[in-house]
C-alpha cells in the first residue's frame, strides 16, 4: 500500500487574504473550497487561488506545521508565499524567533 502524503496549502482569497489548510487530496480539497463545500472561512470570498503547497510527511507534521503557519503575521505569510520553500522544517529553523515543535 501506497504511502498516504500530506499537504499542506495556503489558498489567497479575493480579499488578500490568506487561508491555510491541510488535505492528503489537493486538487479534491481545493475544487471543495471553489464550490463553497469547503472552510466557512473562505465562502463567498471567490475567486480563490491556490498560491502555495508543500507535501509532508504524515498527519501530525502536517497538523504542527499548519499551526504554525496561522501564528506567523500576515507579512510573514506572505514571505513564505514568495520565497515557496520546498522543505518547510529548513524554512521555519530560518525564521527568528520561530521554533519547531
Amino acid at each position: 500500500m501506497a504511502k498516504k502524503h500530506w499537504i499542506i496549502y495556503i489558498i489567497r482569497n479575493r480579499y488578500d487574504e490568506l487561508y491555510t489548510g491541510i488535505t492528503t487530496d489537493i486538487t479534491r480539497r481545493f475544487q471543495q473550497h471553489q464550490l463553497g463545500k469547503g472552510a466557512k472561512a473562505l465562502k463567498g470570498k471567490a475567486p480563490l487561488l491556490l498560491v502555495y503547497q508543500s507535501k509532508l510527511a504524515n498527519h501530525a507534521e502536517a497538523l504542527s506545521f499548519e499551526c504554525q503557519i496561522k501564528q506567523l503575521t500576515k507579512a510573514q505569510k506572505e514571505r513564505l508565499v514568495t520565497d515557496q520553500p520546498l522543505y518547510l522544517v529548513d524554512y521555519f529553523v530560518k525564521l527568528s524567533g520561530i521554533r519547531i515543535t
